[in-house]
């Protein structure tokens, strides 16, 4: 894997050195990691970040001012680009972010951290697949792609952090053909195929049904007037993650809807929250 030097800089106010990094090759193709890393020798702890965009659309540079705030406060983030419709569907994202967790434990040390200080973070439908990829480290769906360097690292991580995640992308999809909302239904139809699919990668179904599941420390927060996520979701995941023995932490802000702090570092809340993501990741990392 390469770093790209054209795009190597460095902010010397804010301290903080950005790369990008190619993690994986897909079809000859480049799947890029941007690198957040702080200043100083570490051991830093490290986040590997997944960006939202309702499965099908943005990139890396998503959330961009939210793993500055984070790099400058000594966390380490790598915030990846992955396969999205209309090139893959479910479960190649999956799987990229499996090889991608792995990866990034392979060069914690190499980037100032420690393989058992990394954990993943994601908004919106990023917020749910990190749940589901943390819940699910071993499935062999997610975890087929080889990675070469240190076949033997797997993908447990030590935590992880869902924001406004789509946690039941089965009920957000009823609520979106309810809302005539054709643009999201389309995007659910493009990544999940079916119904299905989506109640296979709903995380509170999937402790609902009783399967097994990996189970790390979680942060889970979003907007009490969320139109995509309903609190009720929130707290039936949180439910299941207890009652399965898990430790799972809850922040609701009062008045927020969906992505309510996406590309707004002004946003009510949004320093709140960053806050509360850096205790959080330091608690588990001490």
């Amino acid at each position: 894997m390469t770093t790209l030097a054209a795009d190597v800089r460095a902010d010397a106010r804010q301290d903080v050195r950005i790369e990008d990094v190619e993690y994986q090759r897909q079809g000859g193709q480049a799947l890029l990691a941007r690198l957040y890393r702080p200043a100083g020798t570490g051991p830093f702890p490290a986040l590997l970040q997944v960006h939202g965009g309702a499965w099908t659309s943005k990139d890396r540079i998503d959330n961009d001012y939210i793993s500055k705030a984070l790099a400058q406060s000594g966390i380490l983030v790598a915030s990846i680009d992955f396969r999205m419709p209309p090139e893959a569907a479910y479960p190649a994202s999956l799987a990229d972010i499996n090889l991608a967790t792995r990866w990034l434990k392979a060069r914690a040390r190499l980037y100032g951290s420690r393989p058992d200080w990394v954990g993943t973070f994601g908004t919106s439908s990023g917020g749910h697949q990190v749940v589901l990829a943390a819940m699910r480290p071993d499935d062999p769906r997610y975890n087929a792609l080889p990675l070469a360097e240190a076949p033997e690292i797997d993908a447990r991580v030590a935590f992880v952090i869902s924001g406004w995640g789509v946690l039941d992308p089965l009920l957000r999809y009823h609520l979106a053909k309810k809302a005539g909302n054709a643009e999201l239904v389309g995007n659910h139809d493009a990544f999940w195929g079916s119904e299905a699919a989506m109640s296979d990668g709903s995380p509170p179904a999937i402790l609902d049904r009783g399967e097994k599941a990996y189970l790390p420390p979680a942060l889970l927060f979003g907007g009490d007037a969320d139109e995509w996520v309903p609190t009720e979701v929130t707290d039936r995941l949180v439910a299941g993650w207890k009652k399965a023995g898990g430790e799972v932490e809850v922040t609701f802000y009062e008045g927020a809807n969906h992505g309510f702090m996406t590309g707004k570092p002004d946003a009510p809340y949004a320093a709140r929250a960053i806050e509360r993501m850096k205790m959080f990741i330091r608690k588990h990392t001490a």
